[in-house]
């Protein structure tokens, strides 16, 4: 069974520059100095979580995807994150999962933060994601989606990770630690979040918080400062857990409609 080795990239990002990102981005790439499976960007990592996404947005196979796709071939990775794509006359905050041999696949963000009016100017997605790679089961979604357990719930193990990209507000983060913690536990899976910090140009602050946990809650990793996280999972230290505690046999079935 083979361990996943993840880096994620806890940033500042600068308030709408795509070009400027991107450049950023590409240079914290570079500093990784190991071999990963998966590299991890924030959620709407080349501008920020802005509702302005006229000027912004990109249809799919433009500079952002293209940009994706050369980072994961370099680095014989996964390369995902979120960032404004518009397709068919909508709006999307869209999730890339990106593989280093060019094929990928993508999640549009299925609850969008109201609060903050992104309801208002994104569609919403219809339905959840689930990629296989270097033998793991992976579910990728999006920031607010973290507070809704039923879209993300494990039905007959789908999934061994639970991996969202992030904007979450340091006034809310409490809220991040006790999701992201609850979302393993109760799905039997480890979870993982990637937040970013620094401050938006809307005057608001992120302060990280990205973690890991354990199936049995514990803390695999935790940063609150601008760094690169590295991050090992063991599937056989998973399927032991499962084994011992089959807590998913006695799930509830559902149907999401």
């Amino acid at each position: 069974m083979q361990d996943l080795k993840l880096a994620l990239i806890q940033s500042d990002i600068y308030w709408q520059q795509k070009e400027a990102n991107l450049a950023m981005f590409e240079e914290k790439i570079w500093q990784i100095d190991q071999p990963v499976d998966i590299i991890v960007l924030p959620e709407m990592f080349q501008t920020g979580f802005t509702m302005e996404h006229q000027g912004l947005s990109e249809p799919m196979n433009l500079t952002t995807f293209k940009w994706m796709k050369q980072m994961a071939a370099q680095k014989k990775a996964v390369v995902t994150g979120s960032y404004i794509v518009q397709e068919k006359g909508k709006v999307y905050n869209r999730l890339v999962w990106m593989q280093p041999d060019g094929l990928y696949k993508t999640y549009d963000k299925r609850h969008l933060f109201r609060m903050a009016e992104e309801d208002r100017y994104y569609a919403m997605g219809e339905s959840r994601l689930l990629v296989e790679w270097k033998g793991w089961k992976i579910c990728p979604l999006i920031c607010y989606d973290l507070r809704f357990p039923v879209w993300a719930r494990n039905r007959n193990l789908e999934y061994d990770l639970l991996l969202y990209v992030a904007n979450w507000p340091a006034v809310r983060v409490s809220a991040w630690d006790a999701l992201l913690k609850a979302r393993a536990i109760e799905n039997v899976s480890y979870s993982v979040g990637l937040n970013r910090v620094g401050e938006d140009g809307k005057g608001i602050a992120y302060n990280g918080h990205s973690g890991a946990y354990s199936p049995k809650g514990e803390v695999l990793a935790f940063s609150e400062t601008e760094e690169i996280i590295y991050l090992t999972l063991s599937k056989a230290s998973l399927e032991r857990f499962r084994t011992k505690f089959p807590a998913h046999l006695d799930a509830d079935p559902f149907d999401i409609k």
